[in-house]
């Protein structure tokens, strides 16, 4: 039986956790989540995948084959050495049979001045574009062959929601009610009661 909780995914040995899930089951909430460069400027990119089909269940996140197709994408274009890969997992959009369309974002840690955001933009699509891939494009090929086609840069904009509905927002469903905003002199995190040196903090154990 698979021992994953909170959408952890089984690989035999030990389980795969969702974003800002921890813990041998991921039966715990991350003690922090950063939210800095969720809201400072990032790059929208586009990339086609060619030696992958797209299929139905790709369009619902929650689903197997999206969560596999989303690891192996964001292994491939994870993009060194400062920007990380996307926070949520790409998400195909096209609604036919075919190579797969994916839309993502790279978040800018640290930002950017606002002059160079075009500029890294262009880097990005290059980094992307300049991937290691295998010799041979079959769909049963170990790994995905891709061109990055397209990179557009935003720069941070006032969020609508407040600090607290942020928290509320990212963390994870099932604990997001535990998390409140923190911020320091670098940015805002996400942090419990069980989170080290915030005021207030206790000494949780396991959890």
């Amino acid at each position: 039986a698979d021992p994953c909780l909170n959408g952890g995914r089984w690989l035999g040995t030990t389980c795969l956790c969702p974003p800002n899930m921890d813990g041998p089951r991921c039966e715990f909430g991350a003690t922090t989540i950063n939210l800095t460069a969720e809201l400072g400027p990032f790059v929208t990119m586009m990339a086609r995948v060619t030696n992958r089909e797209f299929s139905e269940d790709m369009g619902d996140t929650s689903s197997p084959g999206h969560r596999r197709f989303a690891e192996e994408f964001s292994r491939t274009v994870r993009p060194p050495p400062c920007p990380r890969p996307p926070r949520t997992p790409p998400v195909p959009p096209p609604h036919s049979r075919g190579s797969v369309v994916v839309n993502y974002r790279v978040h800018l840690q640290p930002p950017p001045s606002n002059a160079s955001l075009d500029h890294r933009a262009l880097e990005l699509l290059a980094v992307a574009n300049s991937a290691p891939q295998p010799r041979n494009c079959s769909p049963s090929a170990d790994g995905l062959c891709f061109t990055a086609t397209s990179a557009r840069a935003t720069r941070a904009a006032p969020s609508a929601l407040n600090a607290t509905e942020l928290c509320r927002r990212y963390a994870p469903a099932n604990f997001s009610r535990f998390y409140f905003p923190y911020r320091t002199a670098h940015g805002l995190l996400c942090v419990t009661n069980c989170t080290l040196n915030v005021p207030g903090s206790f000494k949780c154990g396991r959890g």
